[in-house]
């Protein structure tokens, strides 16, 4: 009997041990996370599947280590509207301001989808001390605040590419166009925002001006425009080679499109966001063949079989949310983000924004898009080599409708191809 009376006492200890635990694991306040971007965008909806896929996947494997337990991440999320044509940047503000205010994040990821927003909103976020890791925003004009008032603006990284690192990609592209080729007639058409201007004006001043190119136009278009039929007409009058389009919107494929049926005898090479992922064929009618397309981070909608971990997540991607990745820009480095977070707080053992920022300020971390590591402004450090920095690549679509990646070189799977009707020069 007392030895009945023992074993059941023991297993009554058992149970209320696990019972306590499994409350305290189940009662363990999560780390709310934030993303304040444009939803209703594919670059900002499919940033905040692969963010709640990273969650997802921490959580899982018993959460963030911190103050001597774990805790979960949570996601909250809310649309800032700020890619829609039309809305204002106040407007934007007004929603970062909210869920920091009624979420109370401990950090916000992917952020504002304009480069206007972010930079307006980076003094809410100075206000509020709230780290954010952006990931879709590009002009390097936050840099230039952090650089003017580290101490205010230290809160703001950006882990997605800038302007000026899509630049060097471009002008990298140029180059190997006119080395294989021997063209040096551009005709360059934007989206008139400030990323893709600065790109374009960055483009022409370090790369064309120097190298002897003829820039035969310069052409912006408000954020919904849909016919780019003239400039394509002015484009091929001028005896046009090169045509470097700079987009984001919607819209923009139908530039492909127009410069498919009018014939225009030059090779398209450039970003045009719905032409990155693999559905683009079917939604543009086998009309994109021969253009060259940039993704801005391996792993967003295209990646490399040089860098195994770029597969790995979007295959990942695709097995939860049971469709390939679309966009290419964004959903690497928002999932990135999430472990660069929970290393930062790991290596701090704090959730105090500044000690956060300094555990932000020492990631090294090697991912989807390569090395990630932040430079003196919080920016991601982009090159052309996986194994030290974070890289984009550009492919060519082939007219059989698969993506080949050509650049750059330590990615390349072949050389540039020159649409059908297209001669060298050389």
């Amino acid at each position: 009997m007392e030895r009945k009376r023992l074993i059941i006492g023991v297993m009554l200890a058992v149970i209320c041990v696990w019972s306590l635990g499994t409350q305290n694991v189940r009662a363990a306040e999560p780390i709310v996370i934030g993303v304040a971007t444009s939803l209703g965008s594919l670059e900002g909806g499919e940033s905040l599947k692969a963010v709640q896929m990273a969650v997802d996947e921490i959580n899982a494997a018993g959460g963030v280590k911190v103050g001597g337990g774990t805790r979960p991440f949570k996601v909250e999320s809310i649309d800032l509207r700020d890619s829609d044509p039309g809305v204002p940047v106040p407007e934007a503000l007004l929603g970062l301001e909210k869920i920091i205010l009624e979420k109370k994040p401990t950090a916000l990821l992917v952020g504002p989808f304009r480069s206007e927003a972010l930079t307006a909103g980076m003094d809410i976020i100075a206000k509020y001390k709230v780290p954010l890791l952006g990931t879709i925003a590009m002009s390097p004009a936050s840099e230039a605040k952090i650089k003017a008032d580290p101490q205010k603006y230290k809160y703001v990284f950006r882990t997605c590419l800038n302007a000026v690192h899509l630049v060097q990609f471009l002008s990298g592209t140029m180059a190997a166009i006119n080395k294989q080729f021997g063209f040096n007639k551009v005709y360059i058409m934007t989206q008139d925002v400030a990323w893709a201007r600065g790109t374009a004006d960055l483009v022409k001043k370090l790369y064309f001006d120097k190298s002897g190119w003829e820039v035969l136009g310069m052409e912006s278009y408000p954020t919904g425009a849909s016919d780019f039929s003239s400039a394509l007409m002015k484009a091929r009058a001028q005896g046009v080679q090169v045509i470097m389009p700079v987009f984001d919107m919607p819209q923009s494929g139908t530039l492909v499109k127009q410069w498919n049926t009018m014939k225009v005898p030059a090779i398209m090479a450039g970003f045009i966001s719905p032409l990155a992922g693999s559905e683009a064929w079917k939604i543009f009618d086998g009309t994109i063949g021969g253009v060259l397309n940039t993704t801005f981070e391996l792993g967003s909608a295209m990646g490399a079989s040089k860098l195994p971990a770029s597969i790995d997540f979007m295959n990942k991607y695709q097995r939860k949310y049971g469709k390939e990745i679309q966009a290419g820009h964004g959903p690497a480095p928002s999932y990135e983000s999430v472990y660069i977070l929970k290393e930062a707080i790991e290596r701090t053992g704090s959730l105090d924004p500044d000690a956060i920022v300094a555990g932000l300020e020492k990631t090294d971390r090697r991912g989807a898009m390569g090395r990630i590591r932040y430079d003196g402004v919080h920016q991601a450090v982009y090159g052309f080599d996986p194994a030290e920095m974070s890289v984009s690549l550009v492919s060519q679509w082939t007219d059989s409708g698969k993506r080949v990646v050509v650049f750059p070189d330590s990615l390349a799977e072949n050389t540039i191809q020159l649409p059908a009707g297209l001669k060298s020069l050389k």
